[in-house]
């Protein structure tokens, strides 16, 4: 029997779990995601979240409460009788009573493999810190910050290729296909859970934009992971000529210099320990290019440096 499910959600990283849940049956009673933001070219128009927009197409209610803290959320929240709540990046906090509602409990979808990477920034952070792996992890909730028992998990290999929209598009699809399955283990009364390891803790904060400068004086290979791990957004950025360039894909590359002298006309850097080579960056105010393309217009060769 399909569960009766509400499904909380907001960016384009939940929507494929949504749709998964959908094509297999389970009925979705209602979509809980934020409300819309003014964006457009003026910033006047009110923009829905990927999640609301993707509910309206299925014809399933919407809602987009400030609060969930409240007794009329909670009597909301109630009375729509459901099994079970999947949430994936809904981005805001569920209290213990809305946690209590559902029969069988609230599930998350995380994007790191618990304990590592509790918090906000999963897919930078991992990319960032020089890991091996990621992964995902569906766990049933509690009241602490990504603390809650796991229950399935699916792993990936981060390389040095993959930039932060790299893998979150890939952990994206891995964890719609396995919610989708600790949804039918749980139908079934076969999802088991196991505590959560206080060893191996870390957390992902936010990111800030401060972070974004690019530091040309440590090794070549954090340096690549600094710029992956902020692509596309916010960007890694260093100045060049006075103007800031957003670096948002580069490779390992060969030679040696002072950190941030440019070392031919290919965009190759020479970084603390070892260069990188840029393969695509954004000036500001233009559109994103491969360097290529920036160079027949911005020609960049020694002794020049980005600073």
């Amino acid at each position: 029997m399909p569960l009766r499910l509400i499904f909380m959600g907001t960016p384009d990283f939940s929507v494929p779990t949504l749709l998964e849940l959908v094509s297999h049956g389970h009925e979705i009673v209602a979509v809980y995601t934020r409300a819309p933001k003014p964006g457009g070219r003026r910033g006047l128009q009110l923009q829905p979240t990927p999640v609301e927009e993707a509910a309206r197409k299925l014809g399933v209610p919407v809602l987009t409460p400030k609060t969930l803290k409240t007794q009329e959320a909670l009597d909301e929240f109630s009375a729509f009788e459901a099994d079970a709540a999947v949430v994936v990046a809904y981005g805001m906090i569920l209290p213990q009573a809305i946690l209590d509602a559902p029969k069988l409990g609230c599930y998350n979808l995380h994007a790191s493999l618990l304990p590592r990477w509790r918090g906000a920034a999963p897919i930078n952070r991992a990319i960032m810190a020089g890991d091996a792996e990621s992964g995902v992890m569906v766990m049933k909730m509690d009241v602490g910050l990504d603390t809650g028992d796991v229950a399935m998990a699916e792993r990936l290999a981060i390389t040095d290729s993959m930039t932060a929209l790299d893998l979150h598009d890939r952990l994206s699809r891995l964890g719609a296909d396995l919610m989708v399955r600790a949804m039918a283990a749980l139908d079934r009364g076969g999802l088991q859970l196991r505590k959560q390891s206080e060893d191996g803790v870390t957390y992902a904060a936010k990111i800030d934009k401060a972070e974004a400068r690019i530091d040309w004086t440590r090794p070549a290979r954090a340096v690549l992971r600094h710029i992956h791990g902020l692509s596309p957004f916010p960007g890694a950025w260093a100045e060049l000529e006075d103007a800031r360039v957003k670096i948002l894909r580069c490779e390992l590359a060969k030679g040696s210099g002072a950190p941030g002298e440019v070392l031919d006309d290919l965009l190759t850097v020479a970084c603390g320990d070892g260069p990188i080579r840029i393969i695509e960056l954004q000036r500001e105010g233009k559109a994103r290019m491969q360097a290529a393309d920036f160079l027949r217009g911005v020609p960049v060769k020694p002794p020049m440096r980005f600073a």
